[in-house]
């Protein structure tokens, strides 16, 4: 006597679990698992979908990847360092390699930003401009005399250029 497979499925008395057995599965699955553990497991689930975000198909020259999401990938990286500061509490010696994997993260993202952003600024203000010279100077250099002194407050060379990075600014 050989039985549908197909009747079989869901079916308490052809051997399929019946609702109270998979309650109590579930419910043992709850005991077995910590909050740190589901924790752990979203930082790493975040830090991989981050990855894939980030990668995608090689594309024509000067596109993103095919099914590249700049912003998916940013949301994982956010999501992962929060969870991230709560393992460091919890589980401070196995955070290691999930920093290192969120810092590489972090790394390419803000390379791949400043790569896709190169092209549509390439319009004057890209590249550290060259303040033009004050009408009636001539264009010739400022003497020394007309230099502000390092004691002022205002932003020196590097700082003013735009290339500086400086905190609270």
């Amino acid at each position: 006597m050989n039985a549908d497979p197909s009747s079989m499925q869901g079916n308490p008395a052809a051997g399929g679990p019946s609702e109270e057995e998979l309650r109590a599965a579930y419910e043992a699955e709850l005991a077995r698992i910590s909050a740190t553990d589901m924790i752990a497991q979203a930082a790493v689930s975040l830090l991989n979908i981050g990855a894939h975000r980030m990668g995608g198909a090689p594309a024509a020259e000067g596109e993103p990847p095919v099914g590249q999401d700049l912003e998916q990938a940013r949301d994982a990286i956010d999501g992962s360092k929060a969870l991230l500061e709560i393992l460091e509490r919890r589980i401070p010696d196995e955070v290691a390699p999930l920093r290192d994997a969120l810092s590489r993260l972090q790394m390419a993202y803000a390379a791949e930003s400043a790569r896709s952003k190169a092209p549509a600024e390439e319009s004057p203000g890209a590249d550290a401009p060259t303040p033009a010279p004050e009408p009636g100077s001539g264009g010739e250099p400022t003497s020394e005399a007309s230099k502000p002194a390092p004691d002022q407050s205002g932003p020196g060379p590097a700082e003013s250029s735009g290339r500086l990075w400086v905190p609270g600014r």
